[in-house]
């Protein structure tokens, strides 16, 4: 009975401060108040723009290549998204104020928490990579668990978008996860929304249709698991290295564009490649895949590798604000915690 209330509690809490958030993206159908036509909006959503935001991230180039849109409406679609967003300079106070809704999310374990400064943080990317079995993806199933919880308790109190590429989502893992938070494991698996991606344009389409439904309900994370996969199978050999490395660029510019215009944190892991040119001097020689296109687009970069037994190994390997430090956590049923000695 008292886990029932504490339920509609969980839940009243995420209502209200759902409606306070509201405001961190202008709806794209606040243009027709503006003087534009409502089925020229209508061809914007179609095509996937339901923010204003999320429309000043397009080139011109993009928005004339859709249906029935015409370079003289689109100029005219621009001008009265530029009266509505503000998409010019702004004072290093006032980017400090915005940086104050960024939400740090608990990954389960304290030293892993204190390594990325407070937790996983939306408006950015955070991408782990390391070899098999080195923790990415149950990271990725712990974060699916603790978006969810309320913001007091370190949680980001939102939904979560999870696109698979290499098949390794377990919702029966979701469940001792959940239990071990105090939380109801139905509930928290009705907040997951679940894509399994076969080809990098099937990939690249998911991202695009997530616009629609972050629109409509508040979400605080999306898991990429894995990010270079399905790119590594479907491209082959230095000959196709180059496009390859454009429709990643293009994709994970997708990304960071979602986490700016939502507010939501992009967790994605990463393979590594066998560097034979490391030389002899180096004691591991692999490295995160995807080139420095990849490296480029994360904000931040974790390596994981394996310890004894269950422990896990994280080194913060690039962050724009915090130093390089090591931090061992442990895989335990309920999840990602810290290490016992």
């Amino acid at each position: 009975m008292r886990r029932s209330e504490e339920q509609g509690q969980l839940q009243l809490i995420e209502r209200d401060e759902a409606d306070e958030e509201e405001d961190c993206f202008e709806a794209i159908d606040k243009l027709i108040s503006q003087g534009i036509n409502a089925g020229d909006v209508k061809k914007l959503q179609d095509a996937g723009i339901y923010t204003c935001n999320g429309l000043m991230m397009h080139t011109k180039k993009s928005l004339t290549a859709i249906k029935g849109l015409s370079e003289a409406k689109v100029d005219k679609i621009c001008e009265a998204a530029e009266k509505l967003v503000n998409f010019g300079y702004v004072t290093g106070s006032e980017m400090l104020l915005k940086r104050k809704s960024v939400i740090k999310i608990t990954t389960g374990s304290q030293a892993l928490d204190d390594l990325l400064g407070g937790g996983v943080e939306t408006l950015s990317i955070t991408e782990a990579f390391g070899e098999f079995r080195s923790g990415k993806t149950q990271l990725a199933h712990t974060l699916c668990v603790s978006t969810q919880l309320p913001l007091s308790m370190r949680g980001g109190n939102g939904k979560v978008a999870y696109i698979d590429t290499e098949g390794t989502f377990r919702p029966d893992r979701i469940v001792p996860i959940a239990e071990r938070f105090g939380m109801d494991a139905g509930a928290v698996l009705d907040n997951i929304i679940y894509a399994r991606a076969y080809t990098y344009e099937h990939q690249y389409n998911l991202l695009l249709g997530l616009a629609a439904k972050m629109s409509e309900e508040p979400f605080r994370l999306l898991i990429l698991d894995s990010v270079i996969a399905l790119f590594r199978v479907d491209f082959s050999g230095r000959g196709e290295l180059a496009e390859r490395q454009q429709k990643l660029a293009q994709m994970l510019s997708r990304l960071i564009k979602i986490a700016e215009e939502f507010n939501v944190a992009v967790y994605m892991t990463n393979q590594v490649i066998a560097d034979p040119g490391g030389g002899m001097f180096i004691s591991d020689p692999k490295k995160p895949a995807g080139g420095h296109v990849l490296a480029h687009a994360s904000t931040i970069r974790l390596m994981l590798r394996k310890g004894k037994g269950e422990q896990r190994v994280c080194k913060m390997f690039d962050a724009p604000n915090l130093p390089e430090v090591i931090h061992v956590f442990q895989i335990t049923p309920g999840g990602i915690a810290d290490a016992k000695d």
